[in-house]
């Protein structure tokens, strides 16, 4: 497995991902599930984040103490499926900023086409996670952190649920310095680009439409 790639094996987070891969799992569980893995991932993602040391007092004596440095986080979802992860993520780090990036799958050649794009001002001065449940073809996801990098962010990372090894080959071709972290690395990828075993159509099973 390349360097940059990191599987999240957590009892927790491969529990809850079995759950989400069910076909029985209604839209309600399912949206929790990933609301609640989405926070255990969180920890991963997060946890080289720069700290500076501060004066805290406790009720017994003063100390010193460890807060975020700096500018701290924007977390950009790629639309639809990728807002999915942001209440969770929030959750962990409510200062963060939300950018969004809208790209859909074109069913033809399964290419990133743009739609929307909105971030930040000071974008280029903090930590972006890209979240996507599903990294599959990787066309989204390559699209999504190139616009980031057009946005002179440096310090960027890819979170999903599931890749393919199609899409982490392509993915790492174009952006071998962007760390991915997942909860799984699943078989392949399909004719119609879905990835095997997969969980199906996220945004569909997130959002309850078909």
């Amino acid at each position: 497995m390349p360097n940059n790639v990191q599987v999240v094996n957590h009892p927790l987070v491969q529990h809850k991902l079995s759950m989400m891969r069910s076909k029985h799992t209604t839209t309600q569980d399912f949206r929790a599930l990933l609301r609640e893995i989405s926070i255990l991932m969180g920890y991963e993602i997060f946890k080289d984040l720069q700290t500076e040391e501060i004066d805290v007092e406790t009720p017994l004596e003063k100390m010193k103490g460890r807060v975020l440095a700096g500018k701290k986080v924007c977390l950009v979802p790629i639309l639809r499926a990728g807002l999915g992860f942001v209440d969770g993520l929030l959750q962990l780090v409510p200062s963060a900023q939300v950018g969004h990036a809208g790209l859909y799958r074109d069913p033809e050649t399964l290419g990133a086409v743009e739609y929307y794009l909105k971030f930040p001002e000071d974008v280029a001065s903090r930590r972006v996670v890209v979240v996507d449940p599903m990294l599959a073809t990787g066309h989204s996801a390559i699209a999504a952190v190139d616009r980031v990098k057009d946005a002179e962010a440096t310090d960027i990372k890819f979170l999903c649920l599931i890749a393919a090894p199609e899409g982490l080959a392509a993915f790492h071709k174009a952006h071998p310095d962007v760390l991915v972290c997942t909860a799984a690395i699943d078989r392949e990828l399909s004719d119609h680009g879905y990835i095997l075993p997969g969980i199906g159509d996220a945004g569909d099973r997130i959002f309850g439409t078909k």
